[in-house]
């Protein structure tokens, strides 16, 4: 009896200790710097009411907000989509659930003076770049190109298991009406 009293403990114990590993993640950081500006993104990432702070250098007017980010944080980057010399930031996460939904935020320095946010859209479920998604999003900035790729679900596919191969949006920064957007540059399945 005692040993089996003791490998239950033993048992429930690992189960805590795990079970609290994987219910938080660990805080995010990063610094990245390009033309002489440096962003610097902080995150508590925590499960639910999370946030990100992010800061610049090297701006006549710098940076330091913080805003509600409604998921964990994975990685950010920097880079010059519109190759004018003052850089984008980018930074992404994925929501909780089994889809993993996308979350990204960016902000363009505007001729090395300040930053603003960028105005990331929506995706239109109603567009072809749409058809198939399902979330398990993964975001990268390639050349200059930020990069999002997810797998292409059919009908009947299931959550777990997308037939439909791999699509990616490749984007880049444009001067809006009054700021910076994001608009799709390149749609390519594979």
């Amino acid at each position: 009896m005692r040993i089996k009293f003791a490998t239950l403990a033993t048992t429930i114990a690992l189960f805590a200790v795990f079970g609290a590993a994987t219910a938080s993640a660990k805080p995010f950081s990063k610094t990245v710097s390009l033309y002489g500006v440096t962003f610097t993104v902080k995150s508590p990432n925590r499960s639910s009411r999370n946030t990100v702070t992010i800061t610049t250098r090297g701006l006549t007017r710098n940076l330091n907000v913080t805003k509600p980010f409604d998921g964990m944080v994975v990685d950010a980057a920097i880079g010059d989509s519109n190759l004018d010399q003052s850089p984008e930031f980018f930074v992404w996460g994925r929501s909780g659930g089994s889809g993993g939904y996308g979350i990204l935020i960016g902000y363009g320095a505007n001729n090395k003076k300040s930053a603003t946010e960028i105005y990331v859209p929506e995706m239109d479920p109603n567009s072809d770049s749409a058809k198939g998604y399902m979330g398990h999003d993964e975001f990268d900035m390639v050349e200059n190109t930020l990069v999002r790729r997810f797998p292409i679900y059919k009908p009947g596919d299931s959550n777990a298991k997308a037939t439909g191969g791999t699509r990616q949006l490749q984007f880049k920064v444009a001067a809006g009406e009054a700021g910076w957007i994001l608009k799709i540059d390149k749609t390519l399945d594979y």
